[in-house]
């Protein structure tokens, strides 16, 4: 039964890096503080074209790509055999990804092997060598359930020695109320792959699966908010376009949608051509606003988690692929240093010296170097520097990069590239982790780009707040290299060939992967960093449908707890004591709203509602009618506060009336954004 169930909030290895940083500081001079492209001091200027590395000019255009062919052995590819090589390309379309230049990847790959998985780790003042163990374990039978319904936050369906907690139990219960039909079979499947295995391990107390999925009991509010669909979900409509992205209604209901239409058109629905083009998607406009990552409060983000879990979970299941999860295993690893060093461990040092810091200052100051000094430079990823200098530069940047005495001036592009590179890929645990590197390669098996697509963003989000930073810093940097493509001859493609193994390739792997799987990894890994450069403006986004779900997890919270005599009572008398100050609801029925700004002299104001009055109108009313701000526009932000959601800054672009008539008895406050 659904009273019976306690939810234990199991803080995993990734709910750990849940708290959202709010604050960054950016100014800490040369000695090991990040820095921007603008920011930097140019000491040396780009290595000039006219003089370029003979290793670095662009072979003719005159034939195909040589890469490997099936059948062939991807650790003996092209680049290594004694036979002549044919001419590279360097392919000028970002769209098709038969124009792929895979013999950069294979040279990449030997370049790492030459260079035995990186210099420097273990140099440099760290721990010691890291060992040459395996890092990911494939679990064992009903354990990767046992993992998947714990980190849902369902630990209690499978484990009744966990102590009951009456206000664990119902947010469970209200969790499970509010899943979608795919996401609920996703959450069934679990249950009973995991019943059959404990039945055969005579375990007692297994709940039944019928017995967790009753229907929910209705409310008006909940149908309200949901919009009169099962399960909060809008029906999919035949308006949506190919290019459109629909993110009202859950991607695995949309893929439920797509599947069943191609079944009974009896139409082959298997994963797209590789070849296909990539399409200019965009998000259809949102009147609530669209929500990016660090826009919700930890306690709601903590919620997203739990959805976005279960949903991508639904999405696989529903295009027929199974996820074989790893588990990580413990590695000694570094405690200090620059390389080899785990992610955390990074930060933890950075942020004593700069409060707030999401990404590490060397990855930071390594970027910042070559945009200051090189994004010009031909062939700037795709050539190695001389494999002695990078790992003597290596050496003194461990000894040296903190105190300030590195010389930066005297680093060249290519050098700085490579360090760039190999502080990716000796990372202890991959960037995309352990956990979620299966699921990442096997968004290439589903049907459409569209779902490729979805899928991405969920990864995106599921990955810990430390990984998701410094990924997103490496797209963006990734970018700003490819828009210098005509000097520097490095297209989409081309960075993305060279980049993948770096980020999918980790210490000990090719021991673990047959030649014909290292082969189809090539083109599938080179796709997924495709994507993740090409659409990074929106896999960093979260779903309206997943925030709608938060705020239905919220609002039937909210309800259960109002049951409660003592609660109404107390609601009672703070309501009654606070009527003169607040009377925001009464406010809002006559049409106007009132903010609150409490960090200015202005302390709140009314402002009408219309159909046409946007977040960034508010702000800047405020800023008219209180002279003494001395922040810019850009920097501040209105925040919606309380009702059905913890804290949500709001995009500039959002239609107020819209978002009031779906919180009504929210605060709107105005506040510096901390992001």
């Amino acid at each position: 039964m659904v009273s019976r169930l306690v939810y234990y909030l199991h803080l995993s290895r990734r709910t750990g890096h849940y708290a959202v940083q709010q604050s960054q500081n950016t100014h800490h001079g040369d000695r090991y503080g990040p820095c921007t492209a603008a920011s930097c001091t140019k000491t040396t200027g780009p290595e000039p074209s006219s003089q370029p590395n003979p290793n670095a000019a662009a072979c003719p255009r005159s034939q195909h790509s040589s890469s490997p062919k099936p059948g062939s052995s991807p650790r003996h590819s092209p680049i290594s055999r004694s036979r002549a090589r044919p001419p590279c390309q360097r392919c000028n379309s970002q769209d098709s990804l038969d124009e792929l230049e895979m013999d950069d990847y294979w040279k990449e790959v030997e370049n790492i092997t030459r260079t035995g998985g990186g210099a420097g780790r273990g140099e440099g003042g760290g721990e010691g060598e890291v060992p040459e163990e395996e890092q990911q374990k494939i679990s064992e039978e009903g354990e990767q359930e046992e993992a998947w319904l714990t980190e849902a936050g369902l630990a209690r369906l499978f484990d009744d020695s966990l102590a009951a907690d009456q206000d664990q139990e119902e947010d469970s219960a209200v969790f499970l109320s509010t899943l979608t039909r795919t996401q609920a079979a996703a959450v069934e499947r679990r249950v009973a792959s995991l019943q059959q295995t404990l039945r055969r391990r005579n375990r007692q107390h297994v709940p039944d699966v019928r017995d967790i999925f009753r229907p929910p009991e209705k409310d008006d509010d909940l149908s309200k908010l949901k919009g009169g669909s099962e399960n909060g979900q809008k029906d999919v409509t035949s308006s949506e376009t190919e290019t459109e992205l629909n993110v009202e209604v859950a991607f695995s209901e949309q893929a439920l949608t797509y599947r069943d239409y191609h079944q009974r058109l009896k139409v082959n629905t298997g994963p797209s051509s590789p070849d296909d083009k990539l399409p200019n998607f965009r998000l259809l406009r949102d009147k609530t606003g669209q929500t990016r990552i660090g826009d919700l409060s930890p306690l709601d983000m903590k919620k997203v988690h739990r959805v976005v879990l279960v949903e991508m979970t639904a999405l696989f299941d529903t295009a027929g692929i199974d996820l074989k999860a790893h588990k990580a295993v413990k590695l000694k690893t570094k405690e200090s240093g620059l390389f080899g060093v785990p992610l955390a461990t990074l930060l933890d040092q950075d942020q004593r010296r700069a409060s707030g810091t999401k990404v590490p200052f060397i990855l930071q100051r390594l970027m910042c170097h070559i945009e200051a000094e090189g994004l010009n430079t031909e062939g700037l990823l795709r050539i190695p520097g001389a494999a002695t200098r990078v790992k003597s530069l290596c050496q003194e940047l461990e000894s040296s990069f903190y105190d300030g005495t590195f010389p930066w001036q005297q680093l060249k592009q290519h050098d700085a590239a490579s360090l760039l590179k190999m502080f990716i890929r000796e990372l202890p645990h991959p960037l995309l982790t352990v956990e979620y590197l299966n699921a990442f390669l096997a968004v290439n098996n589903l049907p459409t780009k569209k779902q490729q697509l979805q899928a991405l963003n969920l990864l995106v989000l599921l990955l810990p707040e430390a990984n998701r930073d410094t990924l997103k810093a490496l797209v963006e940097f990734f970018q700003r290299v490819i828009d210098h493509q005509a000097k520097n001859k490095m297209t989409l493609n081309n960075v993305s060939v060279v980049m993948a193994p770096n980020i999918f390739m980790f210490k000990g792997f090719r021991s673990k992967v047959t030649e014909q799987q290292e082969f189809s990894m090539a083109t599938s890994t080179a796709n997924i960093v495709r994507l993740l450069i090409r659409y990074q403006n929106l896999l960093w986004t979260i779903p309206k449908f997943i925030v709608t779900q938060v705020r239905h997890q919220n609002m039937e919270s909210h309800r259960k707890q109002n049951k409660e005599r003592a609660v109404r009572k107390l609601l009672k008398k703070m309501t009654t004591e606070k009527t003169s100050e607040k009377a925001i609801p009464e406010e809002g029925s006559q049409g106007f709203i009132r903010v609150q700004a409490p960090q200015f002299n202005k302390v709140s104001m009314a402002v009408q509602l219309t159909e046409e009055l946007l977040a960034v109108d508010v702000l800047t009313r405020f800023l008219s009618q209180d002279c003494s701000v001395a922040v810019k526009k850009e920097e501040l932000c209105l925040y919606e506060i309380g009702g059905n959601i913890k804290e949500r800054c709001l995009d500039g672009e959002t239609f107020m009336k819209d978002l009031f008539q779906l919180n009504p008895t929210a605060e709107w406050v105005i506040k510096v954004a901390q992001k």
